[in-house]
């Protein structure tokens, strides 16, 4: 995995998957995706909004089987999206904060049709270089209280739960807010040789 906001190319994997810096003409595979997999999705002028973000990339590929305009061969239904190539995005900024910046990952998401292969896994850790390159010392998010997945996701990483804000979220849910040292995760990546 790289450091370098030019070729942010995740780890590697060999799953077709190439991890880079977002560009405005993925904006509308980004919202579209963010419509398909969040209750409460963004407005797409909040993505036009952090394109500067350090931390703010796509996954591009094609999906396994076929574009999205390809019928399902076992329900013979079309897949409910095109994103394009765009198959996940995961956005993250750096606040300054008396020389301990942080990093907040505000958002993240793969395609319906591309989860559970590990592409999530890889937008997180290409993320976290990211906002370590930015000079983040730490790094935050907010997830849901019941999104036991993408809690399991960050805590395998390392995060762990700082805080519970209660109705968080437009629909009254809580949120559980969770945090990582940098500094520890790349020391960690760099002792496993990942």
């Amino acid at each position: 995995m790289t450091t370098s906001r030019g070729s942010a190319t995740g780890d590697g994997a060999d799953d077709g998957a190439r991890i880079r810096p977002a560009g405005r003409a993925d904006l509308l595979g980004v919202f579209r995706i963010e419509k398909a997999v969040f209750t409460q999705p963004w407005p797409y002028a909040a993505f036009e909004g952090l394109l500067d973000a350090p931390a703010f990339l796509v996954a591009e590929g094609d999906i396994e089987g076929g574009r999205d305009s390809d019928r399902d061969a076992v329900s013979g239904e079309t897949p409910s999206i095109d994103a394009g190539d765009v198959l996940g995005y995961v956005v993250g900024d750096v606040t300054p904060n008396h020389g301990r910046d942080i990093g907040h990952i505000k958002d993240l998401a793969v395609h319906p049709d591309a989860q559970g292969e590990g592409l999530g896994r890889r937008l997180l850790q290409a993320s976290l270089s990211e906002l370590a390159a930015a000079g983040a010392s730490s790094v935050k998010l907010e997830v849901r209280e019941r999104n036991h997945r993408a809690q399991s996701l960050y805590a395998d990483e390392g995060f762990r739960p700082a805080r519970r804000i209660p109705r968080y979220y437009g629909d009254g849910e809580a949120a559980f807010v969770m945090r990582i040292d940098l500094g520890e995760w790349v020391r960690e990546r760099n002792a496993g040789g990942a």
